[in-house]
């Protein structure tokens, strides 16, 4: 919403001293978001005035119309004598009233006019349009034309009001009535402590039976409709040039009188209008819901397709207009510009349901200044005042003539009240306010108050948005300043940290981070295209996914069920800008559902939610496991005089599975899988053990080739993603620092055969049993195969590390705690020590 400052002081005497800044700093304070305040007319100084034209002499010889003119300026060029002024523009005749900017004059952009000589002539000045004097668009792009009236001399910057202060002013959908000048002059008033004149406040007659008849079938989309009727509109009345200027400077462009008329009653007051020509309408004017496929073409020329659940104007004829939103072009108001005339007009003010007409400009992509307004709330009550003013000011500056007829149809409605205690602004806030200050606040918006220690409180006509105490308190706590509020920490109970989930997560994220990963976040959203790129399998469970209801886009339209794809489309997009060595993270919430979610219930909003209602919600909800993931692209280690660098391998995925299970001081065993998306061959499961028994908690390994050609990856990524619940569940006991002996380690190698299908994991575990309490660490160093260890065989080389707590260990001890993990190892899986 744009606010002239010059319009603003006409409700509210502002103090002369206020600059717009000063204005714009009251109204932030009581809760406007006031985001520029534009300076008209800044650098401009005169000589701007009204000229006469007295001559024109058309110049030949020139690749466009040139026109020399002389004008009269009145006294203002201080000799009195005509104006020669060169002028290329062709939309004024002799006799015209125009705007002549002198020498010595500046114009905005440090424009500075000086007498000069061009075609052949001296031009003492400049006949200005409305561009160039900074006054935006008036729709006649050309020479400004004044009205007849205004006398040669007079001075053009006062008669334009070109200096003025504008305030834009983000209106939030909750303040629909600062969408008008009476909303934010009420906002000033307060604001300043100053007495408001209320632009609504008119003499209005009754309703009566000789108005313009209305029908309106669907009273709960238009609550009340008014109609007035004006004739013998005068064809020579123009938009006079104070109402152009407070249209332009409001941001709307002057159409034609009886147009710039509603436009600017809806600007004054809030109330959109509209006015049809009373001889284009064809019966009475009904109001009801569109028939399917009932068609409209609309003010801005499209013909439009209805819907059942639009709101319609209609005659006898059918629509005639889009309520709320539109005018149709069957009934548009005559431009007299145009060589037609309007003489006849019906009135039309009405209140339309916020919901429908706000779907109805969503549904048409028809966005319009009357839907604006009525999809935020629009006062019921200023209908009538509405008609009247735009009556008053048609009679006025058209010459015409009211019709005593006042049409008003209107559905039974009762004031809005709410029960609130006195001190509910003061437990809110944590302020004292008391009862004086809080009835007083809630009088000043508009409000109706009764009562001591329990108010009733009748809300205004104006502010659908006070529906609850709440809304109350904070009309007192905006009025009365948030700056003024306290800031007051709260004070935790004590014994309430973050849960053992939340510390495992943080720990993970801190661990990856410090083995050379950096976190990536994506969105949550993915779509079936991705899932057919991964190659996962018709039956996969990460195919079940929950579909939103309102999708930020169609082409993701679910929620993820694995943390990938978003990872995967974070190391394309940085691969492609140029960063090739690549190791990314993430950890957060996968959406599992099972089938079993019952349907999602609505919590009351007058009361807590009792168990009962928020058990049924959780019901609803689908498993949401916590995940954590990383990709793999590119050098691991880079090259330079300390060696050769190495690139990432399936191997670096499985150790970052390791880094993982760490931090929760479990082992992950390791064993060849096959799994979408990664690579048959080099794809490993990963194992926990939960209560006892192995649970697979993820995957780890290179992705496919064919999901890399299909995702447009670098060769050769990696990638891997566990379950951090299940990791959780693994955790035996509190976590425990390591202990750190002082005593020497006794290092045993061994070096065993075991047939090719063997896994080493295996082989590790019965080493591990077999070894004892002894066993500090086990490492697989080596994997070897060839002619030697025979075929169908490999050799399998472990580093051995035994240390005791309390003791140093005797060389028998260390060969006695191998021998038993050799031993265990070749009864499970038929290990042989090499060399033996």
């Amino acid at each position: 919403m744009r606010v002239p400052l010059s319009w603003l002081r006409e409700y509210v005497d502002l103090p002369a001293t206020e600059t717009g800044r000063d204005v714009q700093a009251k109204l932030v304070a009581v809760g406007l978001e006031v985001e520029t305040v534009e300076q008209t007319g800044a650098g401009l100084t005169g000589p701007l005035v009204v000229g006469q034209v007295l001559t024109i002499e058309e110049l030949e010889g020139f690749k466009k119309p040139i026109r020399f003119c002389t004008v009269d300026v009145g006294t203002a060029n201080g000799t009195g004598e005509p104006q020669e002024i060169v002028c290329g523009a062709r939309n004024f005749a002799v006799g015209d009233k125009v705007v002549v900017v002198l020498p010595g004059a500046v114009l905005p952009g440090d424009f500075a006019i000086a007498a000069r000589k061009t075609y052949g002539r001296t031009s003492h000045g400049m006949i200005c349009s409305a561009d160039e004097l900074g006054m935006g668009d008036d729709g006649t792009h050309g020479i400004i034309v004044l009205p007849p009236e205004h006398e040669a001399g007079t001075d053009a910057i006062e008669l334009l009001e070109l200096r003025d202060e504008v305030l834009d002013i983000a209106v939030t959908p909750d303040r629909g009535y600062c969408l008008s000048m009476r909303g934010v002059a009420r906002e000033a008033a307060i604001a300043y402590g100053l007495p408001l004149r209320d632009p609504a406040l008119l003499d209005v007659p009754a309703p009566n039976a000789y108005g313009y008849p209305v029908k309106v079938s669907d009273p709960i989309g238009c609550s009340r409709f008014t109609a007035r009727t004006v004739v013998g509109l005068q064809p020579e009345a123009r938009t006079p040039i104070w109402m152009q200027r407070r249209l332009q400077k409001a941001g709307m462009r002057p159409i034609s009188l009886a147009v710039d008329v509603t436009n600017y009653v809806m600007l004054e007051l809030g109330q959109p209008l509209h006015a049809y020509d009373r001889t284009r309408i064809d019966g009475p004017i009904g109001v009801r819901r569109a028939e399917q496929g009932e068609k409209l073409t609309t003010l801005d020329g499209a013909a439009r397709v209805l819907d059942s659940g639009d709101l319609v104007i209609t005659d006898n004829r059918g629509p005639i207009g889009l309520a709320g939103v539109m005018g149709g072009a069957d009934t548009e108001i005559a431009d007299a510009a145009e060589g037609a005339h309007t003489a006849e007009v019906v009135i039309e003010a009405a209140h339309f349901d916020a919901i429908s007409i706000a779907r109805t400009a969503r549904r048409h992509k028809l966005p319009s200044e009357a839907s604006k307004r009525f999809e935020r709330g629009v006062d019921p009550q200023a209908a009538a005042a509405a008609a009247q003013r735009t009556v008053d000011l048609l009679v006025l500056l058209a010459g015409g003539t009211a019709e005593a007829g006042v049409t008003e149809v209107s559905a039974p409605s009762a004031p809005r009240t709410i029960t609130m205690p006195a001190d509910h602004p003061d437990k809110v806030a944590g302020v004292a306010y008391g009862r004086e200050t809080v009835v007083r606040r809630l009088q000043e918006v508009g409000c109706d108050v009764y009562g001591q220690d329990e108010l009733l409180v009748t809300t205004p006509s104006w502010r659908p948005d006070l529906a609850e105490p709440n809304d109350l308190a904070e009309e007192v706590i905006r009025l009365e300043g948030y700056e003024n509020l306290p800031s007051t920490l709260p004070t935790p109970p004590s014994g309430r940290g973050l849960t053992d989930r939340q510390r495992l997560h943080r720990r993970v994220g801190r661990a990856l981070a410090g083995a050379g990963y950096v976190e990536a976040l994506n969105y949550p959203f993915i779509g079936e295209a991705v899932l057919d790129q991964l190659g996962l399998e018709a039956d996969d469970a990460r195919r079940r996914t929950v579909r939103l209801v309102n999708p930020l886009s169609d082409e993701e339209p679910s929620l993820r069920t694995t943390l990938l794809p978003g990872l995967l489309g974070a190391l394309r997009r940085n691969d492609g800008r140029g960063s090739h060595d690549l190791a990314l993270f993430e950890t957060g919430l996968v959406f599992r559902p099972t089938g079993q979610e019952t349907k999602p219930v609505r919590l009351p909003v007058d009361r807590r939610p009792s168990e009962q209602d928020i058990a049924s919600l959780d019901a609803a909800l689908p498993r949401q496991p916590r995940r954590a993931a990383v990709v793999l692209a590119g050098a691991r280690e880079q090259a330079g005089w300390w060696g050769k660098g190495r690139p990432a391998d399936w191997a670096d995925s499985v150790e970052a599975a390791r880094t993982i299970a760490r931090e929760a001081g479990v082992e992950v065993t390791v064993r060849a899988d096959r799994h979408a998306p990664w690579h048959p061959g080099r794809c490993a499961a990963l194992y926990v053990t939960v209560a006892g028994e192995e649970t697979l908690f993820g995957h780890a390994g290179e992705l496919h080739p064919r999901v890399i050609k299909e995702l447009h990856l670098p060769e050769r990524t990696c990638a891997m993603e566990v379950d951090l619940d299940i990791l959780e569940q693994a955790v035996d006991g509190v976590l425990r620092a390591p202990r750190i002996s002082t005593f020497p380690v006794a290092t045993q190698d061994v070096a065993l055969v075991v047939g090719q299908d063997v896994p080493a994991a295996d082989v590790e575990r019965a080493l591990r049993e077999g070894a004892g309490e002894l066993l500090e660490s086990l490492r697989l160093f080596d994997v070897f195969t060839g002619e030697q260890i025979g075929e169908g065989s490999k050799s399998l080389a472990y580093a051995l590390r035994f240390r005791a707590a309390d003791r140093t260990l005797t060389v028998d001890e260390a060969s006695a705690a191998r021998d038993a993990a050799v031993a265990l190892a070749a009864e499970r899986t038929g290990a042989v020590l090499r060399g033996a």
